[in-house]
């Protein structure tokens, strides 16, 4: 059977427990996106004694911290790479990104438009964001939020979407979920790609990499450039007929030398450098948004420099890394500048994972988080200890403890306990329960308007709660599964701006909680059909429900891969109704894309993609347009 991205079976090492006759390994991570899931395939191979084993590849999952197959992972996690994404189409992580049930996303307008990511109703400033294991969240933003708007799918080779609390791995800022990007590694020998795009708008896509890996080292260089006319980002249906504008440049680095006793070091590094034009401020217009000349100007970095050095035999493997992250942001107004803004963020790690014997392991770690903006500076230092232990091959336990001590707010700890269980080879039952914590941002603990004679001294860290309890069934033949996960979260104290004081305070409380459901079926050995759909019931101390989030999303996907060169994917999205930040609605949609790929060689690859189909009209924030009905063709050549 062809190998369907949609359904993917993917190779990778698996572990084995002593006296099991059969490892079985059970796809995805918690229900996870069919579409951009992990999944494994057992394959029976005879024994010296004739009786039939199983043998079997399994992704693993690496934002857990401890690498752990995805049949050992107890929490939710979503996959997402590079092969799902091409299969797609997808030039935005914020598509990709939005694939995974539970997810939200939000965009002022497109090309360029400020884009949120929502998990599970939890806030985009409580979705932390990594890039190659460094947080990208903008240190000057209010919120300390990411813009996923200018985020390239070119150059990421793995998206892991961590459902719930997570600051007990990744510390504060994690109390939504955690989005960890993977940027593509260097491969053996020479290799590299060209590519070029056009499309509806006049779009212009293109960009060109090449790596080189031998025993000594391995190095990867790439850039992808953007540039489009644009929509009004206002909506054209207003009167808005002004086109908005983006120009974006993404450069990346990758490599790392092999140093003797199997010590490596390595780094990574990306630039991007944007300019977008968006529309004003109008006072009475829906969304109070319409036609201007508005500009903005952003140039990102990113990057990591990493020692790992194994020892006691490789079976403690020792990583220590330093990270930076910085932002700078402009806005011109009638070609005068009218704000300007700079983030910084820098992060010192260590962290010792050792494998104690084939069912324990023990990850202890410590790190350093300086951020500063508009002059100002914060810090924070955590220590934090997590163990796996396996008593039995089909029952995987993984618990942690973290202790978080912020200059200004005192010190702060985490649990988190998961479980993921096997009780027969084709059913895997996973529950996870974990804590996060969220500091005020600089920016919260600076400004202050309206009268108010100082910023608000006695803000309190937002807190949350979270379990998910869910169950996944794969049948036998190995070409489907289906997966439910129940979550509940609840979130305290949580961060609002207050025109009564001039400033900002803890004057909310959101619980949330709702359903996941993914599935997927190989119909015959060239169609497959994947669904997800999420249900998410969130409301406040009040209750009043959240805005901008919909209570009904989900998606549905179906794709042709035969063994021949062609291969193509539809894919429905479907939003449901949403409350506006005025208490007006949105009204729910539902938008069709259809990607195509023609392989004219094993090197030479055309492939299409045609958006909104049938030509809908819609918004996901009110007064901001969407693109309708609109296309691209393209052409990408390997060596």
């Amino acid at each position: 059977m062809p190998r369907n991205p949609l359904l993917r079976l993917p190779a990778a090492s698996a572990r084995t427990w002593p006296g099991a006759d059969a490892i079985i390994a059970v796809p995805c991570a918690i229900f996870g996106l069919v579409v951009a899931s992990a999944t494994a395939v057992a394959v029976a191979e005879p024994s010296a004694d004739g009786e039939d084993r199983v043998r079997i590849d399994t992704m693993i999952v690496t934002g857990t911290r401890i690498e752990q197959t995805t049949a050992e992972t107890g929490s939710t996690v979503h996959i997402i790479d590079a092969d799902e994404i091409a299969a797609l189409g997808f030039s935005h992580a914020l598509d990709a990104v939005a694939r995974a049930p539970g997810v939200t996303v939000n965009q002022n307008g497109t090309f360029g438009g400020a884009a949120t990511v929502r998990i599970r109703g939890a806030s985009s400033a409580q979705t932390l964001v990594l890039i190659d294991g460094v947080s990208v969240n903008d240190a000057s933003s209010p919120g300390g939020g990411f813009n996923f708007a200018r985020l390239d799918t070119g150059n990421i080779e793995r998206i892991e979407i961590l459902s719930g609390p997570q600051s007990t791995l990744w510390g504060a800022d994690a109390i939504g979920g955690v989005v960890s990007i993977t940027t593509r590694r260097p491969g053996h020998g020479l290799g590299g790609s060209l590519f070029a795009q056009a499309g509806s708008y006049g779009t212009f896509r293109g960009g060109a990499s090449v790596s080189h890996g031998g025993g000594a080292g391995d190095f990867r260089l790439a850039a992808t450039r953007l540039n489009t006319d644009g929509v009004s980002r206002a909506d054209k249906r207003n009167g808005n007929t002004e086109d908005d504008g983006l120009e974006t440049l993404t450069l990346s680095a990758r490599g790392g030398l092999n140093l003797p006793r199997g010590a490596r070091l390595e780094g990574s590094l990306v630039w991007n450098d944007s300019e977008s034009e968006f529309d004003s401020f109008h006072f009475g217009a829906q969304g109070n948004v319409g036609d201007g000349d508005e500009r903005s100007r952003t140039e990102e970095l990113s990057g990591h420099l990493a020692l790992k050095a194994p020892m006691l035999g490789e079976r403690f493997h020792n990583l220590l890394l330093v990270g930076r992250a910085e932002i700078d942001r402009e806005n011109f107004s009638d070609g005068l500048q009218s704000f300007e803004a700079r983030g910084e963020r820098t992060l010192f790690r260590y962290q010792g994972t050792l494998s104690i014997d084939a069912r324990n392991t023990l990850v202890l770690g410590a790190e350093r988080e300086e951020s500063s903006a508009s002059g100002n500076d914060s810090a924070i230092n955590g220590l934090f200890a997590l163990y796996e232990w396996q008593p039995v091959g089909k029952l995987t336990l993984t618990g942690g403890l973290r202790s978080d001590d912020h200059e200004r707010f005192g010190a702060e700890t985490t649990g988190r306990v998961a479980a993921a269980f096997r009780p027969v080879p084709n059913l895997t039952l996973r529950a996870s329960w974990g804590q996060g914590f969220k500091p005020p941002t600089i920016f919260q603990t600076t400004f202050f308007c309206c009268g108010a004679p100082a910023a608000n001294d006695a803000l309190r860290p937002e807190r949350s709660e979270g379990v998910d309890f869910g169950a996944e069934w794969r049948p036998d033949s190995g070409l489907g599964h289906i997966g439910v996960t129940y979550f509940r979260q609840d979130t305290e104290d949580l961060i609002d701006f207050s025109f009564a004081i001039g400033g900002y305070q803890n004057i909310d409380e959101v619980e949330s909680k709702g359903i996941e459901v993914s599935a997927g079926w190989n119909l015959t050995d060239a169609f497959a059909l994947s669904a997800d759909y999420a249900y998410i019931k969130a409301r406040e101390g009040d209750g009043t429900a959240l805005r901008r989030l919909p209570k009904h999303s989900g998606d549905l996907a179906l794709s042709f891969d035969p063994s021949g060169p062609f291969s193509g994917t539809v894919l429905l999205r479907f939003n449901g109704r949403e409350t506006n930040s005025d208490g007006s609605r949105l009204d729910d949609w539902a938008r069709v894309d259809v990607n195509a790929r023609y392989a004219l060689s094993e090197r030479l690859e055309l492939f299409g993609r045609v958006e909104n189909l049938f030509d809908t009209h819609y918004q996901q924030i009110l007064g901001y347009g969407t693109p309708g009905l609109s296309g691209s063709v393209g052409v990408r050549w390997r060596y």
